[in-house]
């Protein structure tokens, strides 16, 4: 699977942007995707995930303001930030899992094994 993650940006406190993570190959839709993100020196960090049932999971620091949707029709998935705070600033990942269902270990980058290339998002104060 290859992965192109789009829509990143120069937002100001508060405000809103859409990621999109398009994807070639078959397996797309009948897998985990997820969202990581990463800043200078520090680990990735699970934003959220959306497993083929539709059954979603976020990260605690985005409970509330990020949604994730996918289409399988359209091997798209998509994530909306709302109310972005300053520490939102990163580069964002989209990624694809090895596993079908969600599981306690999809919150962890070891799980997934095709991934975008990043695309930056920074929330200024």
């Amino acid at each position: 699977v290859q992965l192109q993650a789009s829509g990143g940006g120069l937002v100001q406190t508060g405000g809103s942007l859409r990621l999109s993570c398009a994807a070639s190959g078959r397996a797309f839709g009948s897998r985990v995707v997820g969202w990581f993100r990463q800043t200078l020196g520090q680990v990735r960090e699970f934003v959220a995930a959306i497993a083929r049932n539709g059954i979603i999971n976020y990260g605690d620091s985005v409970k509330g303001r990020f949604s994730i949707s996918r289409d399988n029709a359209k091997n798209t998935v998509t994530l909306q930030m709302n109310s972005l705070k300053p520490e939102d600033t990163a580069l964002y990942y989209c990624a694809v899992s090895q596993y079908r269902d969600w599981g306690p270990g999809l919150s962890r980058d070891s799980s997934y094994d095709s991934w975008g290339q990043g695309t930056l998002v920074t929330v200024s104060s």
